[in-house]
């Protein structure tokens, strides 16, 4: 073992160029991985993932509203009109698939495409029958998706075939699909409990025999859908659930290019998201999401997690509105009425609430110590603290500061407040249990330091920001 020796410097080295503090942190890869494939040594090379058209596609009103009581239209326009800005002017978000089979469903299309917005496009959604094309063609959308499942799990049990007879069904609904003028998305459910040179190669080779003399825009895409969440990421793992090796027989095998292959993961086993973004590092250009994760049974990969991915990977886009997600994760909350775990990363009420002092106290001598990126610039909310037995003086402080929209020299010392201090403490030593609340902090702001508590209510009634409290509780407060 070759032996370290310390290096003292006399700046810290805080890898500022990984951790900007005003953008996600970026992800640097190097260095080339190799995997065993079919008895030989093969390369991949994430580097190369940099130089791909790397994109989201949205599945919240198909996969999303099937663990959801049913979207109304007007919600559909507006989570749409979200998607839209979060997008952003280069189409981060390139595409969005729809429920066409009431006539519910086709209004939303039509009051969306109303918008006449760039991205996402809106794609339809169909079974594996030929009679749905119809649908597609009525609506005039350029693209649709069909159920292709390819596992034995789904050919024998569910639909009561062989390989070939569904061989031979899927194949057709591709040349219907071409025959009509519509771009076809093959999703290959069940793929990662598939045989996968037994069954989905041979079938994804002959699709994309069919399409070769198509024109651009009727190129068949292919979806791998790791539909019960058992893809693997690890190195050495295998056939039908390593990632990697599924995105490589489908590129070197099965001839599917980069742009044309997109992944759709399900959660069962906490691997959705990082599946997803391995699919990305590996040849995959697309990755299938839901706002906030939800889809059936354990949601798909969230939205919001791919938009922070490619930002890491990619470094700050132009025109991609993080605030937006906040904005999309309130609208959920407050007008669908489903709720958010406060632990939910990005727009959870906690998400960045610290209750410990010592982080506290981190975080008043600098933000980059305990908080993630500027949550406040990306996401509209700034590091906060909520006040408890282990607040402590430092957690206090950070509170009344943070409240009162003072930073730098004009912070407030732990003296200056403590007598909000003090009163914290008693409220513990009498009993208490519960978290204080942002209420009861602010009335002792108002008792203890009315000076500051006029000056703040002044500078509130200025400005129309909207964030949330500890409690779930809405406030208009300064963002400073």
């Amino acid at each position: 073992m070759h032996k370290k020796n310390l290096v003292n410097v006399d700046e810290p080295n805080l890898f500022e160029s990984m951790f900007s503090h005003e953008h996600a942190p970026r992800i640097f890869i190097d260095g080339t991985i190799y995997e065993e494939i079919d008895g030989r040594q093969v390369a991949f090379d994430p580097r190369e993932a940099l130089q791909r058209d790397l994109c989201i596609s949205d599945t919240t009103f198909r996969d999303g509203q099937q663990s959801l009581p049913p979207y109304t239209i007007e919600q559909v326009v507006t989570l749409y009109k979200f998607l839209n800005r979060i997008a952003g002017p280069q189409g981060l978000i390139r595409q969005s698939e729809f429920f066409i089979y009431s006539e519910k469903d086709r209004e939303a299309v039509r009051k969306c495409r109303e918008l006449d917005l760039q991205y996402p496009d809106i794609s339809a959604w169909i079974r594996a029958d030929e009679g749905d094309f119809q649908l597609v063609k009525n609506m005039q959308l350029k693209e649709t998706g069909v159920l292709t499942s390819c596992s034995d799990y789904h050919i024998f049990h569910k639909m009561k075939l062989d390989r070939q007879k569904a061989l031979d069904k899927y194949l057709r609904l591709v040349e219907v699909g071409l025959e009509a003028g519509i771009r076809m998305r093959c999703h290959l459910e069940d793929v990662t409990r598939a045989d996968i040179d037994g069954f989905v190669v041979p079938f994804v080779q002959r699709v994309m025999e069919l399409c070769k003399d198509a024109p651009d825009e009727l190129q068949t895409k292919i979806r791998l859908c790791d539909t019960m969440g058992y893809g693997i990421t690890y190195p050495g793992a295998a056939l039908p659930r390593s990632v990697p090796k599924l995105i490589y027989k489908m590129i070197h095998e099965a001839g599917v290019p980069s742009d044309r292959l997109e992944w759709h993961g399900h959660n069962d086993f906490h691997k959705v998201h990082i599946n997803a973004c391995t699919g990305w590092l590996y040849g995959c250009n697309i990755a299938n999401t839901t706002l906030f994760g939800f889809g059936e049974r354990t949601g798909n990969p969230p939205l919001e997690a791919a938009v922070f991915e490619y930002l890491a990977l990619k470094g700050p886009q132009e025109g991609i509105d993080t605030l937006a997600i906040t904005e999309a994760a309130d609208y959920f909350q407050r007008e669908m009425n489903i709720p958010i775990a406060n632990n939910y990363p990005f727009v959870g009420a906690n998400f960045n609430v610290t209750r410990a002092g010592i982080h506290a106290d981190g975080l008043n001598r600098d933000e980059r110590i305990y908080n993630i990126f500027d949550t406040g610039k990306l996401l509209g909310r700034p590091p906060r603290v909520a006040v408890t037995d282990k607040s402590g003086a430092d957690g206090v402080a950070l509170w009344v500061n943070s409240f009162l929209g003072l930073d730098g020299n004009k912070k407030l010392s732990k003296i200056k407040i403590h007598k909000i201090g003090r009163w914290v403490m008693d409220q513990y030593k009498d009993g208490r249990t519960t978290a204080i609340s942002d209420r009861e902090m602010e009335a002792q702001v108002k008792l203890h330091l009315p000076h500051y508590y006029a000056s703040h209510c002044k500078r509130r009634s200025s400005q129309d920001s909207y964030i949330i409290d500890f409690a779930g509780e809405s406030t208009h407060a300064s963002q400073t």
